[in-house]
């Protein structure tokens, strides 16, 4: 059964069970009489198909868990410009996931971490109109109550596992969605670039492993590294051991957790 709510700032589609919300509200853009409004977000009690990034899956438990994406028309930010978008939903959600516990971090490009365990993945979806952006759709999988995960994922932990609490899903996405709502709002009127500019520092404030030396591997092998910065275009930038800079795009190198 699906529930298309009345109109609010945060236009709200209830699935019980679909493949993939990104699919589906894609589909939704695509072929709906009239383009949906912007933060017009799909939620589904169960995804059969729930997409990942690297072509991964995303395992939930019915009705445990917090799976949505939500649709954005940001045509004021150049295309080259775009990872702006990933700090700002990423910060959006570890201080969303920072008013229930501690420890919450993100993982370049955009992974929400607890300490050495993942709480939340994302996909996010950008369609170009010429030089900027036109749509862009983000899916989010956010572990709320569900405590035994049986997929091969090396490190799943739920806000639950963490605190012992059951967590009301449309509470935490209404957190979510307002706090993304600031965000993107005040990026819109970002005339002078200063609060792109202090999202980029927030951002590399929460990274995970922020400091000292840890593995990660690249085409060339494993090597130990220390992080030294992200560019704004969203490359990633290391420090090994001897004192050279390496500089990745995303996929081009791995964490080893």
């Amino acid at each position: 059964m699906n529930n298309y709510l009345k109109p609010s700032l945060f236009p709200i589609v209830e699935l019980e069970e679909t493949d993939s919300t990104n699919r589906y509200l894609n589909d939704l853009c695509d072929h709906a009489s009239a383009t949906p409004a912007e933060y017009t977000t799909v939620t589904a009690r169960f995804q059969t198909s729930g997409k990942g990034q690297r072509g991964n899956s995303w395992e939930s438990e019915a009705g445990q868990n917090l799976l949505f994406s939500t649709v954005l028309y940001p045509r004021f930010i150049e295309a080259r410009r775009q990872f702006v978008l990933s700090q700002i939903v990423s910060l959006a959600v570890k201080e969303e996931l920072d008013t229930h516990t501690e420890g919450i971090s993100i993982k370049w490009p955009n992974d929400i971490y607890w300490h050495e365990k993942k709480i939340c993945g994302m996909l996010i979806e950008n369609v170009l109109e010429g030089t900027c952006i036109g749509r862009c759709i983000l899916g989010i999988g956010l572990n709320l109550n569900q405590t035994v995960f049986c997929s091969s994922a090396p490190n799943p932990v739920s806000l639950k596992q963490i605190t012992g609490r059951n967590y009301d899903a449309p509470t935490v996405l209404d957190g979510f969605l307002h706090r993304l709502h600031t965000y993107y709002e005040a990026l819109r009127h970002d005339e002078n670039g200063r609060f792109a500019a202090s999202i980029a520092r927030r951002y590399a404030e929460a990274l995970f492993r922020r400091e000292g030396l840890y593995p990660y591997e690249d085409a060339d092998g494993r090597f130990l590294a220390r992080l030294a910065d992200v560019e704004p275009d969203g490359r990633f930038v290391l420090q090994d051991e001897t004192g050279r800079l390496r500089k990745y795009l995303f996929k081009e190198v791995q964490y080893i957790l």
